[in-house]
């Protein structure tokens, strides 16, 4: 359930700038990061810096990293972004995504050995400055068996031709939510 990337057009802008995201994610301090909600998938070690979650915009972490944030908003259909942090031992339970009107993106920016995801059969490995594109209504889980910790920027994005209506989300995810208003 991987796509082919090249069929989505800001991919290439993403995997040209890498290093520059990369730059700036490295300037991050920990405390810029929270405990991603949905603690039931994963227990401890699920961090993420948000851009975006759900169209809403986290202004003071664009301004933090302004070169991610103008990538980011060249995306059609932007709807969530944000540095995923999967420390040293963590592994995301198998779960399901929330709309079938959106795709995810992961580029590889921090990739050690030893991380992994797996959507329906199918399993892949990050590789940095790469992208990877998936169907997250999949199954989908995530690992990191590494000695240190694997970043990716994730974005979720409207699947071309899809109309993103309401969001079926976890209690979790929309209790986060509504802390956000």
């Amino acid at each position: 359930m991987f796509y082919d990337t090249a069929a989505f057009d800001f991919t290439g802008l993403l995997e040209a700038q890498w290093r520059s995201v990369l730059q700036e994610l490295e300037r991050l301090d920990t405390h810029h990061f929270q405990e991603w909600p949905e603690k039931h998938l994963y227990g401890a070690g699920w961090d993420v810096f948000g851009f975006y979650f759900l169209g809403r915009k986290f202004p003071d972490n664009c301004r933090l990293c302004p070169e991610t944030t103008r990538l980011l908003e060249a995306i059609p259909g932007l709807k969530s972004a944000g540095f995923s942090v999967l420390q040293p031992g963590t592994s995301i339970a198998p779960h399901v995504g929330y709309s079938h009107a959106l795709l995810v993106c992961h580029l590889g920016l921090l990739i050690p050995d030893g991380c992994a995801i797996r959507v329906g059969n199918q399993s892949r490995c990050w590789e940095p400055g790469k992208c990877l594109i998936f169907n997250d209504m999949v199954e989908h889980e995530a690992w990191n068996r590494g000695a240190s910790r694997r970043v990716v920027l994730l974005i979720e994005f409207a699947r071309p031709g899809a109309e993103v209506g309401e969001l079926r989300m976890s209690q979790d995810l929309a209790d986060f939510r509504k802390t956000l208003k």
